[in-house]
């Protein structure tokens, strides 16, 4: 993996409890894994807005090419 070199500016005060928080490693690891975390939980949310839609185009209890479910149900629970 290609390494590339940043320098920035942050809060004294977030970088100390982030370093606190991550354990005795480098501010390189600890960029690389808020920069991991970052990107898992906007993938997260890509995931979850697709679940949102295709449960939106058709809800869970309408009928399928498996079948209707929810007669399916009533007819189980008799």
């Amino acid at each position: 993996m290609a390494k590339v070199r940043v320098s920035t500016t942050v809060d004294a005060d977030l970088l100390a409890r982030a370093r606190r928080a991550h354990g005795e490693t480098t501010d390189a690891s600890l960029l690389e894994a808020a920069l991991s975390a970052l990107l898992d939980t906007r993938r997260q949310a890509e995931v979850d807005a697709a679940y949102d839609r295709a449960y939106s185009a058709t809800p869970v209890g309408a009928p399928d090419a498996w079948g209707d479910l929810d007669a399916w149900r009533r007819q189980a629970s008799t």
